[in-house]
């Protein structure tokens, strides 16, 4: 049965992919010299936070995933990264190529959010492999690769940041149930606001001045004449027509909600 040895020299983001990619560079290696007509690699990519230390500003960014530091002991758990696959043409010995890795900027996605959370060091990846190799001197016969075969590779945290700012630069992306997203498009149609940047300045500075007045003894809401906003508006007219917007308890099938993206 043919050998391979699996190794992981480099990372690198990919500079003209349709989307946000990063580049695995491996090296083959075939045990005795032997000719490898051809493989197919498949390879799953797991994220491995209990090796490395985290700062208090990481801590409290990766509260979501792992909770509360003091029970890290027991909840810091790899993290699904991503499935790639190759096919690597024949080589004798030894070979280098480059896996391709697609990646993701939603911040609702495990993967996405811990990348966010780190300001620097690196990442601890596993890579497993399995697949097929197809071999033989006098012949040809296929083989699978042993799902024992893995590599390991401490990635910058740099080289995450470099991706998401070349395909995404100084933006975020925000997931949002579709209702949620038309109420903000009204709101910004309705003030004329140029974008969703300041959408969401407007709203933030709303509710720190009612926090402000709260604070400070000033009614607020209607006694102080403050006017509900148009979700406001919506949500009170629903519930008085007898349908709410919180779902309502039964038997029925609860359907799943409609989401949009905000950026």
């Amino acid at each position: 049965m043919t050998d391979l040895d699996f190794t992981c020299t480099d990372v690198r983001p990919e500079d003209y992919a349709a989307g946000p990619t990063l580049l695995f560079r491996l090296r083959i290696d075939a045990a005795g010299g032997e000719r490898v007509h051809a493989l197919a690699l498949r390879c799953q990519i797991r994220i491995e936070p209990a090796r490395r230390k985290y700062d208090a500003g990481e801590a409290a960014l990766l509260g979501d995933l792992f909770g509360e530091p003091e029970r890290w002991g027991t909840t810091l758990k790899p993290l699904q990264f991503a499935h790639a696959s190759i096919t690597v043409p024949g080589f004798t010995g030894s070979t280098e190529t480059d896996l391709p890795v697609p990646c993701t900027y939603d911040t609702e996605v495990a993967s996405a959010k811990y990348f966010r959370a780190l300001a620097g060091g690196e990442v601890p990846l596993l890579l497993l492999f399995s697949g097929t190799v197809f071999t033989g001197e006098r012949g040809f016969r296929a083989e699978p690769v042993p799902w024992h075969k893995e590599a390991t590779v401490r990635m910058p945290v740099r080289v995450w940041q470099q991706m998401i700012d070349q395909y995404f630069p100084n933006t975020g992306w925000l997931l949002l149930r579709r209702d949620s997203l038309d109420a903000l498009q009204r709101y910004r149609s309705q003030r004329a606001l140029p974008s969703w940047e300041h959408v969401v300045d407007e709203l933030l500075r709303t509710a720190e001045a009612r926090q402000a007045q709260a604070q400070a003894g000033t009614p607020t809401g209607t006694q102080a004449g403050t006017q509900k906003t148009p979700r406001a508006q919506e949500t009170q007219a629903g519930t008085q027509a007898g349908t709410p917007n919180a779902p309502q308890s039964g038997t029925g099938t609860r359907a799943a909600p409609q989401r949009g993206w905000a950026r």
